[in-house]
Order: structure tokens, then C-alpha cells, then sequence
């Protein structure tokens, strides 16, 4: 009898995660109810970009391939008029007659009308509390992708997935946003970047969406002559300017930084003054027009973006040893960031002073996955690497020490985000259960005492 072999490796992981802020969220999110019409422009749509992206992919073997022979003997007669890269025979879901997309409007449609038997058990879960935080967790399971919505709640220490949304490709960044482009009201929106180029945007108050809101980006197609535009790889990171609400940045491995204006759904100014993939980048506190990145080669850059005609040729800038994986500005002492590089080491700068670093410490023994200031305690500062550990750091303007490490036995340690409303209070992703966790750090005996703060506040 022969041995079986090694059960196949699954990937489980969350790359990205992001809080949202208490009391902008709908208590009860709108459902999606699909009509029969709705779902097939929805599957006439896919189909449409699986045509666009497999002629591109065909026009580009036509021409790797001009002049081959082809035997045509072997096809599959049945096969003669189906689109090769129609799996799933999306054609015959235009046919108004087909039961498949009948029996699965009917089904949303009964699922609204027809109460669940745990309905009253479960009201309390579907309802969202002033006083409940979103986290909004990227998950990869297998090829499949998707972004779950959880409700955690401080005071009654509930965390639970509330719904969740399909996602096109690998999440990499997740960036909130309060702006509705095209509404002159306060949304609850989100903006995912993939290993996909293109960004798509969410709203958060809608539950059971199979498509985003908007996109931002344009794969193109030569075919149906659209226009590329946007990013033209991953899109590693996004920050949202809070004091111009509708524009957003998004950095790529194309080695570009875009504005995106949301309201136009356009790129405002790309900058390409770059050598390598764009890594991490984060609009300044106050300043709107400043905007901060770092590049896999070593290089943080500065750009005042007032001046989209110079903003590629002039920017301010520092160099450290390695890929910069993040860059994040003090949340009130506003000239100060920090930097953390794929050697584990964190560097302390002043934007006044280019090409000088106040303080560098070997944090960690792996590349730095999260970083957070307390704007609560301006010289506490926390870090997470990919080797699975949490560290406190006490920090000045010349020196970081040590104060408290913390082990998850999660894995590698994919990101880390702070609760916006507590920021003593921090969410984590990794790749071994739960995958995602909550911790407060003032847990931490060693850090209340550095920090002088009373047991009463733990």
C-alpha cells in the first residue's frame, strides 16, 4: 500500500487590518437585494473584464508567438464557439430564461422575507453601538480573498465578525476614509489596495455587497480601446488626507506615488521620482500638503505637493540601511516620524533636518510589520516584526529604551493598528490562530510603572 503524502499546505493569513472610529457607522447596515437584472449586469460585467483581460493576454502571445505553426486537429468541437476563459459558462447566464441566476435572485429576495429562526438571538450581534469599534481584517484563505467587517466592543470585550465582502485580489493595505465621493454627507468608506492594481473602494453601511462602490484604476484594453490608467502593479500602501477629505494616496511596486482625486475618480498628480517599489507612505498630521514615503531602496522622501510641475524634482530626503517597510508621522508632536526597515531596526528623524537620523536601535530580529505612537503618552511607542512579537519602547529625541515585549504565538506578525479612541489598546494580524487579536498594552505591569500609569486605568 502506497504512503500517503504530506497533507497540502494552506495559507491562512491576515495581511492588513484597520479600525474604525466609534459612532460612524450605521447601527444596522443596508442589505443587498439582488434583482435578477442586477445580478446579470454584475455577471455581464465580469465577464466583459475576463474577455478584456484574456485578449490582452492573447494579443500578447499572438505576438510572442508570430509565426508558429498551430495544429487546430485537436479541438474540442463542442468547445468550437465558448470563450476559452469562460469557466463557468457565464454566457449562458444572459439568457432571461436560465434558472441558475432565477433561483439565486429568488433566494436573496427570500432570505429578506423569510425571518430567520435565530433572528431574536442573533438581533443583538446585527445591531452596531455607538460605542462599538469596526475592524476591518483582510483574510486570505487558500486563493480566496476577502475583507471581514468586525464589531469589537472595549467595555463589554466583544469581538465578532459582523459580514464580510469578496475581494477581487490579495489584500494588501486597508485605509478608512469618512468621505462619500459624490455625497455631500460624511460616508463610512474604505479603500483596499490588492496585488491587484486596481483600489477598490467600499462603503461600510452596505452589507452583502458583491462589487465596490467605485474603482480607482484602469487595467485597459486594446480591444475595446480603453485607456490604462492608475497603478500598473500591487498597490502596497494608501493614506487618506484628512484635511482634503476627498483625495487619497496610494503607493505601488510600479515605483510610483498617486493622488487620487475620488470625486473625479482620477489620478490628481503622480509622482515617479522613485527607484524602487513605494512601501509605505503617510500624509502629514496638519501640513496637507505634505506627504512621506519610503521605498524598498533604503530611501524616505518628503514631497511638498502643492507644485504637481516640480513635485518630481524636489523632495527632501533620508537614507537608512535596508527596505523601509514603514514610515509614520508623531501624532502630535508633528515634526518627528519614525522609520522601520525589513532589518528590524527603527530610525527616529526630524523633517527639519534632512539626512539626519536622531536615534536608530536594533528593535527586532526580523522586518518590522507595525508601528504605533500613543498620542496619548508622546514617548511611548510600539513595534510588531514579522519574528511575532509586540515591543514598548520609551523614547526621547536621542534614545529608545526597552520596556516590555509580548509573544502571540501567531505566527509572523503581518500588521498592527491602533484603536483610535484608546490607543493603549492595539489590533494584530498574523498567520496561525486567532489571526487576529486585541491587546492592551497597559496589561503590561513594566509599562504602567514606566509610564506612570495607576492600576485603576488598566
Amino acid at each position: 500500500m502506497a504512503e500517503e503524502g504530506p497533507p497540502e499546505a494552506s495559507i491562512d493569513f491576515v495581511p492588513a487590518l484597520c479600525f474604525v472610529p466609534r459612532g460612524v457607522a450605521k447601527d444596522r447596515p443596508d442589505k443587498i437585494v439582488l434583482t435578477q437584472g442586477e445580478l446579470a449586469r454584475i455577471i455581464g460585467a465580469t465577464q466583459q473584464e475576463l474577455e478584456e483581460d484574456s485578449d490582452d493576454e492573447g494579443d500578447e502571445t499572438a505576438d510572442a508567438g508570430a509565426g508558429m505553426d498551430v495544429d487546430d486537429d485537436n479541438d474540442d468541437a463542442n468547445s468550437e464557439n465558448r470563450n476559452p476563459q469562460d469557466e463557468f459558462d457565464f454566457n449562458a447566464y444572459d439568457n432571461e430564461e436560465n434558472a441558475t441566476v432565477t433561483s439565486l435572485a429568488n433566494i436573496v429576495d427570500a432570505g429578506e422575507q423569510v425571518p430567520d429562526e435565530d433572528e431574536d438571538s442573533e438581533a443583538d450581534d446585527e445591531v452596531i453601538k455607538p460605542s462599538d469599534n469596526l475592524i476591518l481584517v483582510g483574510h486570505v484563505q487558500d486563493d480566496a480573498a476577502s475583507m471581514e467587517v468586525w464589531v469589537f466592543n472595549q467595555e463589554e470585550e466583544a469581538l465578532y465578525t459582523h459580514h464580510d465582502f469578496l475581494l477581487p485580489s490579495f489584500p494588501l493595505c486597508i485605509e478608512w476614509m469618512n468621505h462619500d465621493a459624490g455625497s455631500d454627507k460624511a460616508g463610512n468608506m474604505c479603500a483596499i489596495g490588492c496585488m491587484d492594481p486596481i483600489i477598490t473602494v467600499w462603503d461600510l453601511d452596505i452589507q452583502d455587497s458583491i462589487e465596490p462602490t467605485f474603482k480607482l484604476g484602469s487595467k485597459g484594453s486594446r480591444k475595446h480601446q480603453k485607456e490604462q490608467y492608475g497603478h500598473k502593479d500591487a498597490v502596497l500602501d494608501l493614506s487618506w488626507n484628512r484635511n482634503f477629505e476627498h483625495i487619497l494616496a496610494s503607493g505601488s511596486v510600479d515605483r510610483t506615488l498617486i493622488l487620487w482625486d475620488m470625486d473625479e475618480g482620477q489620478p490628481h498628480t503622480t509622482i515617479t521620482a522613485f527607484e524602487e517599489k513605494v512601501q509605505s507612505l503617510e500624509f502629514h498630521p496638519t501640513e496637507a500638503q505634505s506627504i512621506l514615503t519610503g521605498c524598498s531602496d533604503g530611501f524616505v522622501r518628503l514631497f511638498d505637493c502643492r507644485d504637481a510641475d516640480a513635485v518630481n524634482s524636489s523632495s527632501i530626503q533620508w537614507k537608512v540601511d535596508g527596505e523601509v517597510e514603514k514610515v509614520l508621522w508623531h501624532p502630535t508632536q508633528t515634526d518627528y516620524f519614525i522609520i522601520g526597515t525589513n532589518d528590524g531596526s527603527l530610525h527616529y528623524a526630524d523633517k527639519r533636518t534632512p539626512n539626519q537620523i536622531l536615534w536608530s536601535v536594533k528593535a527586532h530580529s526580523e522586518e518590522i510589520s507595525g508601528v504605533c505612537f500613543n498620542s496619548q503618552m508622546p514617548n511611548l511607542l510600539t513595534s510588531t516584526s514579522t519574528e511575532g512579537t509586540l515591543k514598548v519602547w520609551n523614547f526621547n529625541g536621542t534614545e529608545a529604551k526597552h520596556v516590555y515585549e509580548h509573544e502571540f504565538n501567531m505566527g509572523r506578525l503581518q500588521c498592527m493598528r491602533q484603536c483610535p479612541e484608546d490607543p493603549y489598546t492595539l489590533a494584530f494580524g498574523g498567520e496561525k490562530p486567532p489571526r487576529c487579536a486585541i491587546y492592551n498594552i497597559k496589561n503590561s505591569v513594566a509599562v504602567r510603572r514606566t509610564f506612570g500609569i495607576e492600576d485603576s486605568e488598566a
